[in-house]
């Protein structure tokens, strides 16, 4: 009997024995599951960057970002408009070298999203300004920078903007990047005007940034034309501006088909023939170019019939 209990006892301590090394020597994987569930929870992925245009040094409306955790379209189009706002309550979170430029007693009365479209209410303040049309340019540019919108309607104390007060410039009443941005002129005659938007490079410190203008003028070209013949000219006629596109470069032939555009360039586009390298800033500069010109989601970079890049 008491043989039986000793081994009874000896059973059970090799068992606890056995399961106290299960326990502490071996990984337990629910135990790894659930530290790692608890890790990600606290992780917030709605926190992002955001687009938004906002004046630099030299007074240009420029594509810099900003950091927003939110994502509907309606919240976000108010915190961006908040920060384009003068002394507003986002103004901490203005990137270094750039400004806003709506007047600082500007209310938003109302911000309503349907159908791709951004209808905001603001208060008179708005236009009280001596820059009013870059104030126009930097809300349809910051706000059409939103996924899911492609136009916007700017009302005043609940009436839509039909004319600005100051330069008598007529607006439409529903507002696109056809607008244009940081314009130039260049314009002799009244018939076959065209407007051609293309981004530059400027530079605060160490920080380089893109910035739009809008080329008016009679040019019958077609636009990709245009965009690589102005991004490769020696001659950039805004001050402070850059393009780092080599200026022998040629577009051989270009195919739009599907929401894609396909471009086939000479060697020059290369910064580097041998590794078939292309700038970040050349390859930036004519995809933002080409996206404000033409409804295409893909751009093909190809060089002697081979793709080198697709954005």
């Amino acid at each position: 009997m008491i043989k039986r209990i000793y081994i009874k006892k000896i059973l059970v301590s090799s068992v606890a024995l056995f399961a106290f090394f299960l326990i502490y020597f071996i990984p337990n994987d629910k135990k790894m599951d659930l530290t790692i569930k608890q890790e990600v929870k606290y992780v917030n992925s709605d926190i992002t960057t955001h687009n938004i245009y906002l004046l630099d040094k030299d007074n240009y409306v420029a594509k810099t970002e900003i950091v927003i955790n939110d994502n509907e379209i309606e919240n976000v189009a108010k915190y961006l408009l908040t920060a384009l706002i003068i002394d507003g309550e986002y103004e901490d979170k203005i990137p270094n070298g750039f400004r806003a430029l709506i007047p600082s007693d500007t209310n938003i009365l109302d911000i309503e999203y349907k159908d791709n479209l951004v209808k905001v209410n603001f208060s008179d303040s708005l236009l009280d300004t001596e820059m009013e049309e870059q104030v126009i340019e930097a809300i349809i540019y910051t706000l059409t920078s939103i996924n899911g919108v492609d136009k916007v309607i700017i009302l005043i104390d609940g009436k839509i903007l039909t004319k600005l007060p100051k330069s008598n410039i007529n607006l439409p009443s529903t507002l696109d990047r056809s607008f244009g941005i940081n314009k130039e002129y260049d314009v002799n005659k009244n018939k076959n005007i065209s407007k051609t938007t293309i981004y530059y490079v400027n530079k605060y410190n160490d920080l380089e940034y893109y910035v739009p203008v809008t080329k008016i003028n009679n040019d019958e070209r077609d636009k990709i034309e245009i965009i690589i013949d102005e991004l490769s000219s020696k001659n950039i006629y805004r001050t402070n501006l850059m393009s780092y596109l080599n200026s022998n470069t040629k577009v051989l032939s270009v195919n739009e088909d599907n929401n894609s555009m396909m471009i086939d360039f000479n060697d020059y586009i290369f910064n580097d023939i041998e590794s078939k390298d292309i700038l970040e800033e050349v390859i930036y500069t004519i995809c933002l170019s080409i996206y404000d010109n033409y409804k295409v989601n893909e751009v093909v970079f190809r060089v002697n019939n081979e793709e080198i890049y697709k954005n």
